[in-house]
């Protein structure tokens, strides 16, 4: 194979010529990319079928939902250096063959400790496929116009990708197993795999470069503390001993790594990657935003399945809307105005209108009001993630040398998954702790009123009520994240629109081809 079609940008001919079959590498790319994002959902309403069949307590159900996560947020960073050190093609293609092999394990489990496992094992390819997705799609498209609706596609399947799953995941459940929410995975990396070797064509790796084990060992064990003791805060709380040893020591572990990395010959993260201003704003902002979005995801699927009685089919579509609109912000708005406006002018006002569909959420009660509240809420909600998701990935990824374009979307997407880790723990145990306290208080209430003779009809609205409660009480904090997204998003992401030029943000997009 020539050095011309191996090159980055996926030139094909002479020096500059646009590869003709860019387009079904996007193709390709998305397909992996959905699969990723739509696995951390697709199992939640297969959930309580596999708890039944394997034989799982409430306490070991969690694992199926965290051992993923945990392996995924931890490892990114790891995947990411992978990438940069043996190739991003060859990072891809190994992580789609591993995640389908996983996906396979994890559908045939017999127990809950072997689907523990494979999906643990699915996170841990995830964390090497899903950098190396973004990065060849960096590397592809460097026309500021081309980059722009490429960007806009993969926003749109990575913000929709967790209600998508939640629709596969109903039907799949309903009509078929649970078991095929895990390998459903495997034809989508089969042909994904065949897509790859076919239409993505990329530089070879770095192998000069050498892994920074101690960075690797300090990053990953402080994300995996801080993830892990969220996930344990929900039945613990916050106060127990576990939870505050794990929190505090993956703050330092963090703080040994970042110190580690100003000193480290190869660091696994170079801190001149966070250093950017434009950049760290970017991260920062998506992390916030995804704290505020899981949490949603989380409360509405209940609310809809537990308070309403939807079936999971019936739960799975009624996220169609939020779906479609963060397609529309992100493929029609943000791709059209990226290039004429700053990052910003889209950031800001996309978390504003998200913030408002959150705080119209807050009024729900436990009667019925999907189109009066959880419709239109969903049309902001899905609005606004679509202007935020599309400039963020563009301003986090552009300008970056080829030999960090890995590392940085591993960034991209640490940010996402942590933060969507940290929002389901912390918004979950708010909502929790506040329903338990309604619940209590209104019980005894109710009780006194009714001389202590309360009917099992009077005892479930008293209860249908505090989950509510505890579900608008926890949104609310999350309109108040997402708020502090948009100030987080302007003040610290300055960067030009691509047409005025820059050197940071998405104002050079096809810097990191250039100066390979």
């Amino acid at each position: 194979m020539s050095q011309s079609r191996t090159q980055g940008s996926g030139a094909v001919g002479g020096a500059g010529e646009p590869d003709p079959r860019r387009w079904w590498g996007l193709v390709v790319i998305a397909l992996a990319q959905l699969m990723v994002v739509l696995d951390a959902t697709i199992v939640n309403i297969a959930l309580p079928s596999a708890q039944r069949e394997l034989h799982m307590s409430d306490a070991n159900r969690q694992w199926v939902i965290t051992a993923y996560t945990l392996a995924f947020g931890g490892l990114l960073l790891l995947g990411g250096r992978i990438a940069d050190l043996v190739g991003r093609k060859r990072a891809f293609e190994v992580g789609l063959v591993g995640f389908a092999i996983a996906s396979a394990l994890g559908g045939a489990a017999s127990g809950q400790g072997l689907l523990f496992g494979a999906r643990a094992l699915q996170g841990a390819f995830a964390a090497m496929l899903a950098p190396s997705a973004l990065s060849l799609l960096t590397t592809t498209f460097t026309d500021g116009k081309e980059r722009g609706k490429a960007f806009g596609i993969y926003g749109a399947i990575a913000g929709g990708g967790s209600a998508i799953g939640l629709i596969a995941g109903g039907l799949l459940t309903e009509y078929l197993d649970w078991r095929w929410c895990l390998y459903v995975n495997v034809p989508i990396a089969v042909v994904a795999i065949a897509g790859a070797w076919v239409f993505l064509h990329d530089r070879r790796g770095h192998g000069e470069a050498r892994l920074d084990v101690p960075g690797a060992v300090l990053g990953c064990g402080g994300l995996v503390a801080i993830v892990y003791g969220c996930s344990e805060a929900q039945p613990r709380g916050w106060g127990d001993g576990l939870v505050v040893g794990l929190l505090v020591g993956g703050v330092v572990l963090l703080a040994l790594f970042a110190w580690w990395q100003g000193r480290a010959r190869s660091p696994l993260l170079p801190l001149h990657i966070v250093r950017d201003r434009n950049r760290a704003g970017a991260f920062l902002t998506m992390a916030l935003a995804v704290i505020a979005m899981f949490g949603m995801f989380l409360f509405m699927t209940y609310y809809l399945q537990v308070v309403l009685g939807y079936s999971p089919v019936k739960t799975g579509m009624a996220f169609l809307p939020v779906t479609a609109a963060i397609i529309v912000g992100s493929t029609q708005i943000s791709a059209r105005l990226l290039h004429h406006l700053p990052p910003r002018a889209l950031m800001v006002p996309g978390a504003v209108f998200a913030a408002a569909g959150l705080f119209w959420l807050t009024t729900l009660t436990a009667e019925p009001a999907y189109v009066s509240h959880v419709l239109p809420s969903e049309l902001l909600i899905g609005l606004g993630m679509g202007l935020i998701f599309m400039p963020v990935m563009s301003t986090a990824t552009s300008g970056v040398a080829p030999q960090d374009s890995g590392v940085t979307s591993a960034t991209v997407n640490t940010a996402q998954q942590v933060g969507g880790s940290i929002g389901t723990a912390l918004l979950n145990t708010i909502a929790t702790s506040t329903s338990a306290t309604y619940i209590g208080s209104h019980l005894a209430t109710a009780a006194r009123e009714a001389g202590g003779r309360l009917t099992p009809a009077m005892r479930e609205g008293v209860v249908k009520d505090g989950v509510v409660h505890g579900f608008t009480v926890a949104i609310g904090w999350g309109a108040g994240i997402m708020l502090l997204a948009a100030v987080v998003a302007g003040v610290m992401v300055n960067g030009k629109a691509p047409k005025h030029g820059g050197a940071s943000g998405p104002s050079a997009p096809g810097a990191a081809a250039d100066r390979g």
